[in-house]
């Protein structure tokens, strides 16, 4: 399996149309795609109590195999998601990460 985080900073008071955008985008462009086993958007969690969330969004993919992964990025599929300007709120670049699965406990 090969897993892809794209670690995205949003700005505090656009987080609902961020998250909108990006939603469905996932919904409209991910659908089908040969390899993706699965996508998530995560949303950072508050630290304590009373804390407000702090950190990057995280978005990922987890493909197949490397090669489905970057099968992916000659698609249509890719090119429609990233067609648009960046969804409302994003500060910036994201930071991209990927891995090979090593080991895969279920409970």
């Amino acid at each position: 399996m090969y897993i892809v985080h794209n670690r995205i900073d949003v700005a505090a008071e656009a987080v609902d149309g961020f998250e909108k955008v990006f939603v469905e985008s996932m919904q409209t462009t991910l659908a089908g795609v040969p390899g993706l086993l699965r996508s998530t958007l995560l949303k950072p969690a508050a630290s304590g109590p009373s804390a407000a969330a702090d950190g990057p969004y995280v978005a990922t993919m987890e493909f197949e195999s490397k090669d489905a992964f970057l099968a992916w990025l000659k698609s249509d599929s890719f090119k429609a998601a990233h067609a648009d300007e960046q969804a409302p709120g994003m500060l910036g670049p994201s930071a991209i990460e990927s891995f090979t699965v090593v080991e895969d406990v279920r409970a």
